[in-house]
């Protein structure tokens, strides 16, 4: 996983990526309100001043925290848009593939992103950001609806949640003893392109 940018830097083992990862873990096993600053300090086993070293406080943690999960999608996205030569179909393949990448490669921070509510303005920010991703996704099932390669009387709004909607299960079962990511984005595709059954 990519070292989160930002924040001082600490003694070894308590820089802001770890007081990050402990918010993280708290966050996803108690909820934002539920945890405390001083629980993630009893976390790390350090006082709450050497964690005000590093951020001003749970909302700046938990902003970190969403935006790291929605820069691997975004990540994802600029790939995609790059493929000048693809199908408008392997475009969504691929975004599809390199989602699963990132929800393994960052499965505590897009766990949080998806248990976001709106409830403050750092959660109506990742909204913001999540449904201008979905337009996108939107946007490239009517462009292969377009081209022929997908059938062309599934809404293509209802089509890019269900894909999405695959993907974003994977947070609540998904664990890397279970396999290699790319294993798992290439069974994802497969069912969700290609489907199960086996027809004449």
């Amino acid at each position: 996983m990519a070292q989160i940018s930002g924040g001082r830097r600490g003694r070894p083992g308590h820089d802001v990526q770890a007081v990050l990862d402990a918010a993280v873990e708290l966050f996803n096993e108690r909820g934002y309100d539920a945890t405390s600053m001083d629980d993630v300090a009893r976390r790390l086993e350090i006082t709450k001043s050497s964690i005000y070293h590093h951020v001003r406080g749970k909302q700046e943690l938990l902003r970190m925290a969403i935006d790291h999960a929605l820069d691997g999608l975004d990540d994802a996205m600029t790939q995609v848009r790059g493929l000048d030569e693809a199908t408008a179909l392997e475009r969504l393949e691929t975004l599809i593939r390199l989602s699963v990448l990132v929800l393994a490669g960052r499965l505590p921070y897009v766990t949080l992103l998806l248990r976001v509510r709106g409830n403050s303005e750092v959660e109506l920010d990742a909204l913001t950001r999540r449904r201008a991703f979905d337009h996108e996704v939107t946007a490239l099932v009517k462009a292969a609806q377009t081209e022929g390669g997908i059938r062309p009387d599934i809404d293509p709004a209802t089509a890019a949640r269900v894909l999405f909607g695959m993907v974003n299960s994977l947070a609540e079962w998904y664990s890397p003893a279970r396999g290699n990511a790319g294993e798992l984005a290439t069974i994802l595709t497969t069912v969700a392109f290609d489907g199960l059954s086996i027809r004449d």
